[in-house]
C-alpha cells in the first residue's frame, strides 16, 4: 500500500524530476512514480553491490596443496563423465 510522506528537494534536483517526468510520462504529475523507480534502482544496486563485496572478498579457508590437489581431481573425473 503508498505512504505519502513529505520530502524537501533542492530547486536542481525537483527540476530534474520534473523533467524526468515529463520525459516518461508526457507530464508533471508523475513524480511521485519517477522517485520511486529511481529509488528502486538505487536499492538494487546496493544489493548487487553487497554480493559483488561477497563474490570478490577475501576467502579464508584452511587447506593444504595436497588436498586441494585432490579436490582438483575428484572434481575434473566428475566434469569428464
Amino acid at each position: 500500500m503508498p505512504k505519502r510522506t513529505t520530502v524537501i528537494l533542492e530547486d536542481e534536483v525537483y527540476e530534474k524530476l520534473l523533467r524526468e517526468s515529463i520525459r516518461r510520462y508526457g507530464n508533471a504529475r508523475n513524480i511521485s512514480r519517477v522517485i520511486n523507480e529511481l529509488l528502486k534502482r538505487v536499492f538494487e544496486e546496493d544489493v548487487k553491490s553487497e554480493l559483488m563485496q561477497l563474490i570478490y572478498s577475501e576467502k579464508i579457508a584452511n587447506v593444504t596443496a595436497k588436498e586441494f590437489e585432490n579436490f582438483r581431481r575428484n572434481l575434473a573425473k566428475r566434469l569428464e563423465s
